[in-house]
């Protein structure tokens, strides 16, 4: 039996090649997109805007899937840009996420449709890959994703794409 593994990939800090590199390179079968706003501002990151992201995921035989159950309530986002601007640090540049973030979306993932999503999640020798943009998976919801679907598939391994 093959090793079962999760995947976790941002956006910022990959160019297109190396983005799409380390997909393959780690065997992703699909990319669970867990954004609420589909689209990342910037000519360098147009890549991963969701209509070319999906054609190019299509092109290289890798399955999409969209989870909006599992993105960040507009409400979390405006906490956490309220935390980054106290702290100085932009989205971008984000290292942790705030505490008022963190168990806010704690709480929404005991919520029943994150529940439901969450479980229709595998970790498999063919991982998935959860989507987002910050660069540092601990700046980022993705790693409280995959760090339920750890608690569910004690099994899996839980691997972090980053640039």
């Amino acid at each position: 039996m093959s090793e079962r593994r999760l995947i976790t990939i941002g956006v910022y800090g990959f160019h297109e090649e190396g983005f799409y590199a380390a997909l393959a390179g780690s065997g992703v079968s699909c990319l669970i997109d867990i954004r609420r706003r589909r689209g990342v501002r910037g000519p360098q990151y147009a890549f991963a805007n969701a209509r070319r992201l999906q054609a190019g995921l299509a092109e290289r035989g890798i399955d999409y899937r969209h989870l909006l159950e599992l993105a960040a309530p507009a409400e979390l986002i405006r906490l956490q840009g309220e935390a980054d601007r106290r702290s100085g640090e932009g989205q971008r540049g984000r290292t942790h996420l705030s505490p008022e973030f963190l168990a806010g979306y704690e709480r929404m993932l005991a919520g029943a449709e994150a529940q439901a999503a969450l479980a229709s999640i595998a970790p498999s020798g063919d991982p998935p890959a959860l989507l987002c943009v910050e660069a540092v998976p601990e700046a980022c919801h993705r790693s409280l994703v995959a760090d339920a679907l750890a608690r569910a598939h004690p099994e899996a391994r839980v691997v972090h794409l980053t640039p």
